[in-house]
């Protein structure tokens, strides 16, 4: 189960990846609920076991494009985000002084918190693209203009997944023209 676990997490963080065109030193949020990754309702079956492979199938990707990883944790810490702290010092994020844990951040983040150089929680930022795994509500961490991504898989495990990548504000209206790489 697990080894499907991280297949399935690698293709849908490259395949979103690859429609985002997101370039090193951009971040990208994932929200986990690894207890419907495992077919349990959000918050009542965390499981590090499945949190680890979900991260050995996105933090390699990550880290081999030069993209920070974020690592949204559970409304039990606000939905705070673990991120490195040279990413919070880039974006000027201030860190906050929490430690996730399965029960209160959830696995994932406990587990991102553990394997991360430098690992810091801070309270919001503004992702590039991000992937929602079981209903997590990753929306507040993206940038303002997010866009719905579909992949060819639409669950990992037995959680469902929304993805989405953003783009900058169209203004100007009628008579401005745009660029069309930013799309």
């Amino acid at each position: 189960m697990y080894e499907e676990l991280t297949k399935q997490a690698k293709t849908a963080v490259c395949e979103l990846l690859d429609a985002a065109k997101l370039a090193p030193g951009d971040i990208f949020v994932v929200g986990c609920s690894t207890s419907e990754v495992c077919g349990e309702h959000i918050g009542k079956g965390s499981s590090i076991e499945a949190a680890e492979a979900l991260w050995q199938g996105i933090a390699p990707v990550l880290k081999e494009r030069g993209i920070f990883l974020a690592a949204q944790c559970c409304e039990h810490l606000n939905r705070a985000v673990i991120i490195e702290a040279e990413a919070a010092k880039k974006f000027g994020y201030e860190p906050v002084n929490v430690v996730p844990q399965p029960k209160a951040g959830g696995s994932f983040a406990t587990t991102t918190y553990k394997y991360m150089e430098n690992p810091v929680a801070v309270e919001a930022i503004r992702a590039d693209a991000g992937i929602d795994i079981g209903g997590t509500l990753i929306g507040m961490h993206l940038k303002p203009v997010a866009v719905p991504v579909r992949l060819s898989i639409d669950t990992i495990g037995k959680a469902r997944i929304l993805c989405a990548r953003t783009r900058p504000k169209f203004i100007g209206g009628v008579r401005a023209h745009y660029d069309e790489n930013l799309l």
